[in-house]
């Protein structure tokens, strides 16, 4: 399975996005579609206070689902059971659930309204994806275990560790998946489990097989958990690791993460990150990175070349969202270096028209207009980039991501031009 993780904790794209992306993914390689909806999930009853205002709607969900099988891609829904669950523990209702009473992070294993509420999220996502043939669990990150007061009692009581405690709640987990959706097969990051012994995990006997593929030089078929072969689910490589090794570093500074967690600021955008990932797809369909690999990813992209060491790609580019591409270098290489450049490189600003001048209000008119000018031309010509960048956004992302990508990456300088030409005029 080639899966590419659609991780849904910020800058969720708009169904009619994912329509022009899936035949690209399918055409790079790629099989499947994990998607970790997080609160992009049209959750109902009493889980629908876990709903962003913005999530898909059950009829998304489906769209969602026909156009994978349109193009041969198996969606595997996620579904965190143990950390990352910070979409879930922010709220009032369930902060009784949290491992540690200030943190937001992991679920307290030990409270039994923990796993009733598991087993109810993880009917509503199931019930949706009946098509699936295998359910994702998440468990990586699991940070805080072992440190709120129940699980240190049940670890003096019990003469346990964390690792039994952590395998003793996947196991209520995948024990309530094996009962109610006989043939489901799960999946879950392998972080954690790299911690526990394997004689700990032999012991455990979890019900399917165990495999941690490791990554380092090149690809190694997956070996260090393989033997325990009637323990737990198939395992893949943490959230984080996820590369080839070919060009690991160089991609990682380009992978299409969306956010570290609930509270982050937003990663890279997907349109940003898809060159990444069409080498990484390429990558491990042509077993390395070959020029043959790189001739493919760029006729797939519509670029002319591409430097890794760069981190950058040449050409207009035909995939979808290539404008946003485009645009967001731009932001990237020139709005702050320009307007930066502008506020404090020209004599006129620093010395006639300083903070002090503008609160109060006097200048010299000849001094002002031999800056002027310039000033208002560069204000003019971000703000109707700005608002072709906008109009872009908005076709891609909802109204939530575009104020939040705006805020955090243009506003910190356009706003400092903005204020200056307020005071000028």
């Amino acid at each position: 399975m080639r899966l590419v993780h659609l991780d849904l904790k910020g800058a969720a794209p708009r169904v009619s996005y994912l329509e022009q992306v899936f035949p690209l993914l399918s055409q790079l390689g790629a099989n499947g579609i994990l998607i970790e909806y997080e609160d992009m999930f049209p959750f109902k009853g009493e889980l629908e206070i876990l709903k962003s205002p913005y999530a898909y709607s059950e009829e998304d969900i489906e769209r969602i689902q026909q156009l994978a099988e349109l193009h041969k891609l198996e969606v595997v829904p996620l579904v965190q059971t143990f950390g990352h669950v910070e979409f879930i523990l922010k709220h009032e209702k369930y902060q009784h659930l949290r491992e540690v009473e200030r943190f937001p992070n992991s679920f307290n294993p030990h409270i039994p309204d923990t796993l009733a509420l598991l087993k109810s999220i993880l009917s509503q996502v199931i019930e949706k994806h009946r098509r699936s043939t295998w359910i994702h669990i998440g468990a990586d990150e699991v940070f805080h275990l072992g440190e709120g007061m129940d699980s240190k009692n049940w670890m003096s009581h019990n003469r346990g560790d964390t690792g039994t405690m952590y395998l003793k709640h996947i196991k209520e987990v995948l024990s309530f998946i094996a009962t109610q959706y006989r043939g489901l097969r799960a999946l879950m990051w392998d972080d954690m489990l790299r911690k526990i012994s394997v004689g700990a995990l032999r012991g455990e006997r979890m019900g399917m097989a165990v495999v941690a593929p490791e990554l380092g030089v090149g690809w190694h078929r997956p070996h260090r958990l393989a033997e325990v072969r009637d323990g737990g689910t198939p395992t893949l490589p943490s959230a984080h690791t996820a590369l080839p090794a070919v060009a690991q570093e160089t991609m990682a500074r380009l992978a299409p993460l969306r956010r570290y967690d609930h509270y982050s600021v937003l990663c890279e955008l997907l349109p940003v990150g898809i060159p990444s990932l069409a080498i990484c797809l390429q990558t491990l369909v042509n077993g390395g990175f070959t020029e043959e690999t790189k001739r493919k990813v760029l006729d797939a992209l519509g670029f002319q070349s591409m430097q890794l060491e760069q981190s950058t790609c040449e050409g207009r580019g035909a995939f979808p969202g290539a404008e946003i591409y485009h645009m967001v270098e731009q932001v990237n290489g020139h709005l702050k270096e320009s307007i930066l450049k502008a506020l404090e490189e020209e004599s006129a600003i620093k010395g006639w028209f300083s903070l002090y001048h503008r609160k109060h209000q006097f200048g010299n008119p000849r001094n002002m207009e031999s800056f002027g000018s310039k000033v208002l031309k560069l204000h003019e010509d971000w703000e109707s980039f700005v608002r072709d960048l906008r109009t872009h956004l908005e076709r891609v992302y909802f109204p939530d991501t575009v104020e939040e990508w705006m805020e955090e990456n243009i506003n910190p300088y356009l706003d400092q031009l903005r204020d200056l030409v307020r005071d000028y005029r």
